[in-house]
């Protein structure tokens, strides 16, 4: 041994991270606009600015910013209460819907546990299942990118705690309808608490998708995830919820980060709520250049599923989808590309969905 070896100090170990950590695949983001020509199409955000409510009970809120907020969210679960027809004791808040649904598998997943949902689905339910020790079963979608609700009733076992079901499904647009959907809840243990995750509802035409609250009165192992950030415009401020029992909901409750949800971000919501008529003309407008593009794609000679999103969906092959991308790129359009599956392409502005149904003209043979 050198003398240097002997004056050496000894190797410390230094903190490491949980290997659960180590081995999550991150979370991808849709890519930020950087400039006034970029067309911003790959986050699902609406392209609306904040609705004119929203706004002024920001500003009137910011005022006392140097309050901590009421962590029970107590006037926004109540008006949420009236708005949807429960109590307050059967709402729970959070940053956005994904925080919401970090308390309910936190809450009701030990490691080892298992979370059912459809995939591809919403990237974050693996990411949030492994997290917490718990493990992800991704049952395939069927022909037509719907849920295959008999395969994921097949899937379930004596270690499933949750059941994730994504209706309309993102990235994919696809709906869960009301009769396949109780169905699956007859054949459901009881003890299994079944996640209607329906962050892109107020996009759904009706009847296209199911009648939540009417399922949860029926159903108490049912629970319904909600969010702001779509149509109501407050992705920047993220608040979601969850209508459910009250014993889970106070659960949920207990799981959540303290203040969590800014004074500004509750205050923003219930404006917002105020404000339904205007928050659906807005959604009309969006929904009708859905229905626009989707004609005109398929008059191309793309094959799209209808969605009910604030998107649309087309499932690509890997070489299609570089050569899209790239495409997309160039034109200064960001979009959501899911290697080995398609590319999701969020509905906004008429301007910029002419943009999308230019490029994809030239593509689409």
């Amino acid at each position: 041994m050198s003398p240097d070896q002997l004056l050496a100090p000894p190797a410390k170990k230094l903190p490491t991270l949980r290997s659960a950590v180590t081995g999550l695949p991150a979370y991808v983001p849709g890519r930020r606009s950087a400039g006034a020509d970029i067309a911003a199409l790959a986050s699902n955000e609406s392209h609306y600015e904040p609705l004119p409510a929203a706004t002024a009970a920001v500003a009137e809120a910011a005022a006392r910013m140097n309050r901590y907020p009421d962590m029970a969210a107590v006037e926004l679960r109540e008006r949420l209460a009236r708005h949807l027809g429960v109590t307050a004791a059967e709402v729970a808040v959070g940053p956005g819907s994904v925080g919401v649904l970090q308390q309910i598998i936190t809450g009701l997943c030990d490691a080892g546990d298992e979370v059912v949902f459809a995939w591809r689905s919403f990237e974050a339910y693996p990411i949030l299942v492994e997290l917490a020790g718990a493990r992800p079963v991704r049952v395939p979608l069927d022909d037509a990118e719907a849920h295959d609700l008999d395969a994921m009733a097949a899937a379930v076992t004596d270690r499933t705690k949750v059941v994730l079901l994504c209706t309309p499904n993102n990235p994919t647009g696809v709906p869960i309808s009301h009769d396949r959907l109780e169905a699956f809840l007859q054949s459901v243990r009881p003890d299994v608490l079944v996640v209607i995750d329906e962050a892109y509802v107020e996009y759904a035409d009706a009847g296209s998708g199911p009648d939540s609250l009417a399922l949860y009165r029926r159903y108490p192992n049912v629970c319904i995830l909600r969010t702001f950030s779509k149509a109501y415009g407050l992705a920047g401020l993220r608040v979601g919820y969850a209508i459910t029992t009250a014993a889970i909901a106070e659960g949920l409750r207990r799981t959540a980060l303290p203040f969590a949800v800014s004074a500004l971000a509750q205050k923003a919501a219930i404006a917002s709520l105020d404000a339904g008529e205007e928050m659906a003309a807005r959604v009309s407008a969006v929904k009708q250049e859905r229905s626009r593009m989707s004609a005109e794609l398929e008059a191309q000679g793309w094959k799209l599923q209808p969605s009910q999103g604030n998107f649309l969906w087309i499932r690509t092959d890997d070489q299609l989808l570089a050569a899209l991308v790239d495409a997309f790129n160039a034109a200064g359009i960001l979009v959501r590309a899911y290697q080995g599956d398609g590319v999701r392409i969020t509905v906004a502005d008429t301007a910029s969905n002419d943009r999308v149904m230019r490029l994809l003209a030239a593509h689409a043979a």
